[in-house]
């Protein structure tokens, strides 16, 4: 039987309600079917985030795969398509899928080597922003959400946003929906990663026959502007140095050749996003290493 662990179902309870606590009880029944369908064998202990379960396993051949295990949502539901469609270039291989309970079966990559590893941390961008390059080449499949949609429904949201703000995150808030504003009506057709961090890009086993040496995990895919992409890359690995966002900032819009004005009102239409999520659960709107990247960029014209 499979245990689930106290912190998956801590954060199920705590952004899902009575829905995740239904989900997490019903984690090992779940685990145990898709075991059996797809003749795998647990080889160890799980790993979590805040949604998923991920188990290593073994398949009826003595392959290793990795069973990854979360509810259906609108962030995930086109995980698998995506997998599909960048078809191991640059990303871990979907070997297979269940849409009913949104179960994948994926290519084992190693759990403990990351881009986090890497003690440079603009070398660590340097490889970030080739696989964001690689992967927002790919066609999006059919049926992607759409940053249009997304960010008219996030400008909607502003005006009751504003007031529960100080006076400062007023400012930047708005600006940045002013921003989104402008850049709105040519939201792009790039297939998004949408959560390209240092720890969602992965090595490959040791003894793979892979030829690739770092390969993108766990996309939330999004059809639209390269831009809308550039964020964790900033925050994550933060150095809070506004000269140090300026010089990532530049380094990722020359590799992939963007637009910088346009990448520029992107990527604060993403921090507007974050706000408005943190506003909904009731955190502290602004942290302080997204307040000096809006900050910052602001000034960059």
């Amino acid at each position: 039987m499979i245990t689930v662990p106290a912190g998956l179902a801590a954060y199920h309870e705590q952004f899902n309600g009575e829905a995740g606590r239904a989900w997490t009880a019903a984690l090992p029944a779940l685990a145990e079917r898709m075991l059996q369908r797809w003749e795998l064998r647990p080889t160890g202990p799980g790993r979590h985030g805040m949604v998923a379960l991920v188990l290593p396993v073994e398949r009826a051949d003595g392959s290793p795969a990795a069973l990854k295990l979360q509810p259906v949502d609108e962030e995930n539901e086109s995980e698998a398509p995506a997998l599909r469609a960048y078809a191991g270039r640059g990303a871990v291989r979907l070997l297979d899928h269940d849409p009913a309970t949104g179960s994948l079966l994926l290519e084992a990559l190693h759990p403990d080597r990351s881009l986090n590893d890497i003690p440079d941390v603009h070398a660590a961008l340097g490889v970030l922003t080739g696989l964001l390059g690689r992967l927002a080449a790919t066609p999006p499949p059919p049926g992607q959400r759409h940053l249009r949609d997304v960010a008219a429904a996030m400008l909607a949201q502003v005006p009751q946003a504003l007031p529960q703000l100080s006076e400062g995150d007023r400012r930047v808030l708005d600006a940045c929906a002013g921003a989104t504003r402008e850049v709105l009506p040519e939201p792009g057709g790039s297939l998004l990663h949408w959560d390209l961090h240092y720890e969602n890009v992965l090595a490959p086993l040791p003894g793979s026959a892979r030829e690739e040496p770092w390969l993108a995990i766990d996309p939330k895919p999004l059809t639209g502007d390269v831009g809308f992409d550039l964020l964790p890359a900033l925050d994550n690995r933060f150095l809070a140095d506004p000269a140090d966002v300026l010089r990532r900032f530049d380094t990722m819009t020359d590799l992939l050749s963007l637009d910088r004005p346009r990448a520029r009102n992107w990527t604060l239409a993403r921090i507007l996003q974050n706000t408005l999520w943190s506003i909904e659960d009731g955190d502290p709107p602004l942290p302080p290493d997204q307040l000096l990247i809006a900050e910052t960029l602001l000034t960059r014209r």
